[in-house]
């Protein structure tokens, strides 16, 4: 059995409430589709039965009414005759011709109901075909966003970011060493820093050096003055 029973299941559902409350939405309006386009080929098709039948109807209308007219004739001319029992059974026939073409318009009239109630369906089930094909194409296109979306944040934060950043800090790994190995070939040679440090050293050793010959000159003429008095004292 399909998900409609009846063509009127199908008219009077509710699209939305369906679908929302179906565990996969995209999948039940694809199964509302199908089911509502296999309704749709069956009410055309009765559709088209209908104005078959209110067709072949006409024609029968008309083929009575022309027998109908011809016993009519007839009759009239069997009475002219002098012949009432011919005429008799011309107006028997007419009669018979008569409730025929009163069959077929009965049955005209159906048919004409029939194909107006037919015509009726199918817009109101084209108005809901239309509905669910909308609400179908909107399901694919939050689906598709939504897998979009999944694939760029995945993409964005998968391992291949985390990869990258440590080769990245291999490349930096390396390019301290090879710094560092420079450094190590530039032999005895000091640095900027090491020159003004040599510098500053320089400076205290020098002013330490002339403190120190200055002592040192002062305890010398000091020691010949002494030395120098006390010659002059022994003579």
């Amino acid at each position: 059995m399909g998900m409609f029973s009846r063509l009127g299941d199908i008219i009077n559902s509710n699209i939305n409430a369906i679908l929302d409350s179906a565990e996969n939405p995209e999948k039940i309006a694809r199964l509302m589709i199908q089911e509502m386009e296999d309704t749709l080929v069956e009410v055309r098709t009765a559709a088209a039965r209908a104005m078959a039948d209110k067709k072949e109807m006409e024609r029968e209308i008309t083929h009575y009414t022309q027998v109908r007219n011809d016993w009519e004739t007839k009759a009239g001319l069997a009475v002219d005759k002098g012949r009432e029992d011919l005429a008799r059974g011309a107006l028997v026939a007419k009669q018979k011709a008569e409730t025929e073409i009163v069959r077929r318009q009965e049955a005209m009239e159906l048919a004409e109901e029939a194909f107006e109630k037919r015509q009726d369906d199918l817009t109101r089930l084209q108005a809901k075909l239309d509905e669910a094909k909308a609400k179908h194409r909107s399901l694919m296109m939050r689906r598709e966003a939504a897998e979009q979306r999944i694939r760029v944040r995945t993409q964005t934060y998968d391992t291949r970011v985390d990869d990258a950043l440590a080769r990245y800090s291999n490349i930096e790994r390396k390019v301290d060493e090879m710094e560092a190995y420079a450094e190590t070939i530039r032999g005895g040679e000091p640095t900027l820093e090491a020159q003004f440090a040599e510098l500053e050293q320089n400076d205290v050793i020098e002013a330490e050096l002339a403190a120190l010959k200055k002592a040192r000159a002062k305890s010398t003429a000091k020691a010949a003055k002494d030395e120098k008095t006390e010659k002059k004292g022994d003579a």
